[in-house]
């Protein structure tokens, strides 16, 4: 996470600061304190927001990254059992034809399993 430079960090030392500075200076210079504060909550209400924004454009491309890879691990899989099925089906292998599709099924599962987590 990015965070705001030291002097955009808003806290209760800062609201403080306002006050006494008021107290200091009095009433006339109250818009000009104002005014100041309200900056600096704005600077920080932008950054945390663009943070925000940045956050969800990252999850947004990686669940669309995790789609077409899903695809393309689908397919490989598809073109890899077919020799297999018919090497060990010829063979009377229907066990190991089952576990064989049993760990293809297993990995594409646990593929998709592992891109929708958030």
């Amino acid at each position: 996470m990015i965070h705001p430079p030291a002097d955009d960090e808003l806290g209760h030392g800062d609201i403080e600061a306002a006050l006494a500075t008021r107290r200091e200076l009095g009433a006339r210079y109250d818009a000009e304190l104002v005014d100041g504060f309200a900056e600096r909550i704005e600077r920080a209400v932008d950054h945390r927001v663009s943070e925000q924004v940045a956050l969800q454009q990252r999850r947004t491309a990686a669940v669309a990254g995790a789609g077409a890879r899903q695809l393309a691990l689908g397919i490989i899989s598809l073109v890899a059992f077919i020799p297999i099925s018919i090497a060990l089906g010829l063979n009377g292998e229907f066990l190991a034809l089952l576990v064989t599709l049993a760990g293809i099924v297993g990995v594409n599962l646990t593929h998709a399993w592992q891109s929708r987590r958030p």
